[in-house]
């Protein structure tokens, strides 16, 4: 075998030798310095042609050689200059290559067009050049990598520093010091530089690409640590993944021509087991509550003979309850049915989903005859930005042109139309701009409620000021918890952790609930009793977060977070309200947030007599602003709401919240336990005492004796911000 292998070898040596002479000419003649060309008899059609078994370990020594001689000859190497300020040199250099390889092609066509003899000559040519640049281009996409490793390191170093804790915690809205968050890591396609396949002018461009990804990784690593966004699995596609959540919701349903009709009331167990059996099945249903729809009554006893809940329809049969559709899985002949869906359409006898509208109380009523007034004033005075007092503000008006058009409008005279102008002010149709008083004659300038630049961004005004007379608040919020609790029902899970945004964002429900929470622009929140302030802004809270998820999106991020708790608002009452006031302002009695300099409301704020008088601690196991950390979803009860928030306290903390090790003597506990630990204690051990009033009484029993005889290390866990769906 050794001798058979020789001649191959000698041929080998020889063709390299020639080679290596023509890439070092070719190399000069790309770098600009003059050479003459040398034929060599590897040219000539009787030259040896290269061995299948022999020929990869040719062009590997051959391109091994080729990057000694550029480097030797002065060609430029990424080696040399490492750092981010070199990488516009480096795009350019990339260009150049790019360029030469194109003139390259070009010469390799012209051959071509020339002798068969020729051609050969000049595709071994044009191959060994091209080699020669698959080996400085390995060397670039090398040093490429070289830098990318470098930045994660650094970026490993800094997470190391700024630490677990550091990076989950929260902003709640825009005066917070957030602090320094981790860097998530920025994942870049490889370059395939190993197949001979590939042509060089797609590899440069590969390259150049690449130079400029990592050109921007310094700004790219600062903005996403500013924004706090994390990326443990280090996998782009894992966000994505997470905004779909939104919109994909539960399993993809089977698609059907007929339509299932879910007959369901409030409070029913079977109807709740009734959902999840269609949830198990992926059949889509569409749910008529017959307490949320009360005229569905009728229909319910016309086709199903009783008002039994539930009962389904699978177009226009009647299967029956929850028994009778178990009954037909376990035999079988539930498929049979299936198959009638997906293939029959539903007949003009089935029934019918819900109606926009049908049943809804919202926006009716009686006319209110101040607000068309109220209405025809705004065409009469000159609503535009004014100058007053060294300050510009935007769409007002002056007192004297109010009083002028009450004063002719309603025949009065100017004292009493001052006295009129006062009263639409006190039902909050406009108000003073600088708030200095209610209403005066002269150039006082003031601002219909609709025109307030900060009003008229609130969620719950699309249409304006609505025309209806306001209504009792207890009345309004009595049907927003009514509502809420039929959502939940219907499209939270059985344990609250789980929320189907998808079905609620196009249910009539939600719908409704758009059409509810408008009625709260001009109502009045002063004299609500505690328990009756406890329960309207914790429902309202947890409703508002689900209306910003499906309007905003999930936020991502620190600065994604702090403009959904801070910029996402309600006008009550005239007043606006993000999730961060009615949180920290309302329910924990004008409190400064965790990371805060200043307290929600200042002494003269308009929303300062609606606070809680002393803070809430058990609000924090109540208010879900979408994500896995946080509680669980429940409807919330003036009647009940003390003992409401303590069960909401104890599934909390008993399901994850604390877990106390007492052999390791640590205790790990929820992050929302450390954010807000002034309303719980001074200190960890008033933490631990407060929270064991809602632990198992064994497990509380021992924490108690463990407290008092040694001390506990308090760990705290991290805080998931993923979707709650």
């Amino acid at each position: 075998m050794e001798k058979e292998a020789s001649p191959k070898e000698n041929i080998t040596s020889l063709v390299d030798a020639q080679d290596l002479d023509k890439d070092t000419l070719a190399l000069q003649k790309d770098q600009g310095e003059p050479s003459k060309e040398t034929k060599t008899p590897s040219t000539s059609t009787g030259g040896p042609k290269l061995d299948n078994d022999g020929g990869e370990d040719v062009l590997i020594d051959k391109t091994a050689r080729s990057e000694d001689v550029k480097s030797k000859d002065g060609g430029k190497n990424l080696d040399n200059n490492p750092s981010h300020g070199d990488i516009g040199g480096k795009i350019d250099e990339s260009r150049d290559l790019e360029s030469r390889v194109q003139d390259k092609e070009l010469d390799s066509d012209k051959g071509q067009r020339d002798s068969a003899h020729k051609v050969e000559s000049k595709e071994q040519q044009e191959k060994l050049h091209k080699d020669g640049l698959h080996g400085s281009l390995g060397r670039k996409a090398d040093e490429s990598k070289d830098l990318e490793s470098k930045n994660q390191e650094t970026n490993q170093t800094t997470d190391e520093i700024l630490g677990e804790e550091e990076e989950q915690e929260p902003v709640f809205d825009g005066n917070e010091i957030p602090g320094m968050a981790a860097n998530r890591s920025m994942s870049t396609r490889s370059l395939d530089l190993d197949s001979e396949n590939q042509g060089v002018v797609e590899k440069a461009v590969a390259l150049k690409n690449l130079v400029k990804v990592k050109g921007v990784v310094v700004v790219s690593t600062f903005l996403r640590r500013l924004s706090g966004k994390r990326d443990e699995d280090g996998d782009a596609e894992n966000k994505a993944a997470q905004r779909e959540e939104v919109t994909e919701g539960r399993a993809q349903a089977i698609a059907i021509k007929g339509r299932i009709i879910l007959y369901t009331r409030l409070g029913c167990q079977d109807c709740k087991e009734t959902r999840l059996f269609f949830h198990r099945k992926k059949l889509p249903y569409v749910e008529i509550n017959i307490d949320v729809y009360p005229s569905r009554k009728l229909e319910l006893e016309k086709f199903a003979g009783s008002y039994a809940v539930p009962k389904v329809f699978f177009n226009e049969i009647l299967i029956g309850g929850l028994s009778e559709l178990k009954g037909l899985d376990e035999s079988g002949k539930l498929d049979e049915k299936i198959e009638y869906l997906i293939s029959e359409a539903p007949s003009s006898e089935a029934p019918l989903p819900p109606l926009s509208g049908e049943d809804d109380l919202s926006n009716s009523g009686a006319i209110d005859e101040l607000a068309l007034l109220a209405r025809k004033m705004k065409e009469f005075v000159d609503v535009k930005d004014r100058f007053h007092k060294m300050r510009r503000f935007t769409n007002c008006f002056s007192g004297s042109e109010a009083v002028d058009f009450l004063s002719e409008d309603q025949y009065l005279e100017r004292e009493e139309a001052i006295e009129f102008g006062r009263k639409l002010a006190s039902k909050l149709f406009f108000q003073n701009v600088l708030e200095e008083n209610l209403f005066e004659d002269g150039n006082h300038l003031y601002r219909f409620l609709d025109d307030d630049p900060i009003v008229s961004q609130c969620q719950n005004i699309p249409r304006g000021i609505i025309d209806v007379k306001p209504k009792p608040i207890l009345e309004i919020a009595s049907r927003l918890r009514f509502l809420y609790c039929a959502i939940l029902e219907a499209y939270v899970s059985e344990d609250g952790k789980h929320v189907d945004y998808r079905s609620i964002h196009g249910s009539e429900e939600f719908a409704r609930y758009m059409r509810i929470v408008e009625e709260l622009q001009r109502v009045e929140v002063k004299d609500m009793k505690r328990e009756e302030r406890l329960a309207f802004f914790i429902n309202l809270y947890n409703m508002m977060a689900i209306h910003a998820i499906l309007v905003w999106g999930h936020p991502a991020g620190a600065i994604e977070r702090k403009r959904m708790f801070g910029d996402f608002n309600y006008v009550v009452g005239g007043s606006t309200y993000s999730l961060s006031a009615i949180q920290n302002g309302i329910l924990r009695g004008n409190q400064r947030p965790p990371y805060n300099l200043m307290k929600p409301f200042g002494a003269k704020d308009k929303r300062s007599p609606v606070a809680l008088p002393y803070p809430e601690p058990l609000i924090h196991f109540a208010l879900v602003c979408g994500t896995r950390s946080g509680p669980a979803l429940r409807c919330y009860s003036p009647g009940d709401i003390d003992k409401e928030l303590m069960e909401a306290a104890r599934d909390f903390l008993r399901n994850g919240g604390l877990f106390i090790d007492f052999d390791s003597k640590v205790a790990s506990a929820n992050k929302i336990l450390k954010w807000f630990s002034i309303d719980f204690g001074k200190n960890d051990v008033e933490v631990l005492k407060h929270s064991s009033n809602y632990l198992d009484p064994a497990v509380s029993e021992a924490l108690l004796e463990f407290l008092a005889d040694s001390q506990l290390k308090v760990i705290y866990q991290p805080y998931d911000w993923g979707l709650n769906c």
